[in-house]
């Protein structure tokens, strides 16, 4: 579930512009010790996003906490999600998956089930519900799959998230890969159109939860 959040106020310190050689300078591959301070940046980038409220809407603390799960069960062994430094601080996260290893293993999920329980409580059936559902309407065909697109707070409208994302895309462009995302908020559609991604569809969240638009690109 992709976002691009507009500013909102948060706890981290304040980011200074990008230098005049723009932020794709800082963009680098995210590798296991990124997990904490990289899952506490999404966990503040999607604290006004619809679908995280929903997941979380008595503790919104433990956003970050998920993120951090995520990123070392499932998407950081990947080996190709990246994350966007200024002055050596993580600013930025792009969860990446690549062709046919977007699913969570079984083995991934059991290691995980602790984890989910902890930080979803008593909303852990009605969430693993909602991901099915996402999952259901994932495209078979081989595809890069964006997972996650999050910015600090502070650091949105610096232009990392369009450095994170032009990273791989050039590279989908290369190869002639196509990719996918869900985007969790309406108002973030026109930003990946912008990118080549056209919407396929909705996706709604259990008990008239909120909704996610699927969108996919083709190689350009």
């Amino acid at each position: 579930m992709s976002e691009r959040s507009e500013p909102i106020s948060g706890a981290a310190p304040p980011v200074t512009p990008p230098d005049e050689e723009g932020p794709a300078n800082a963009v680098r591959d995210a590798v296991a010790d990124d997990a904490g301070p990289l899952g506490a940046v999404l966990g503040r980038a999607f604290a006004d996003d619809p679908v995280w409220q929903w997941m979380f809407p008595r503790h919104p603390e433990r956003m970050g906490s998920m993120f951090v799960m995520l990123l070392r069960h499932a998407h950081l062994p990947n080996g190709v999600s990246e994350l966007a430094e200024q002055d050596g601080r993580i600013v930025a996260g792009a969860m990446w998956d690549p062709p046919g290893r977007w699913r969570i293993s079984l083995a991934t999920q059991l290691r995980q089930l602790p984890g989910l329980v902890r930080v979803l409580g008593g909303r852990t059936l009605t969430v693993l519900r909602g991901l099915g559902e996402v999952e259901r309407a994932h495209p078979i065909e081989p595809h890069w799959y964006l997972a996650v697109l999050g910015t600090e707070p502070q650091a949105q409208g610096l232009g990392l998230g369009s450095a994170l994302l032009r990273s791989r895309l050039t590279r989908c462009d290369e190869r002639r890969f196509p990719a996918y995302l869900e985007s969790s908020k309406e108002s973030n559609v026109p930003y990946y159109e912008r990118f080549g991604f056209r919407v396929t569809g909705e996706i709604r969240m259990p008990g008239d939860g909120p909704r996610l638009w699927p969108m996919w690109r083709n190689p350009q």
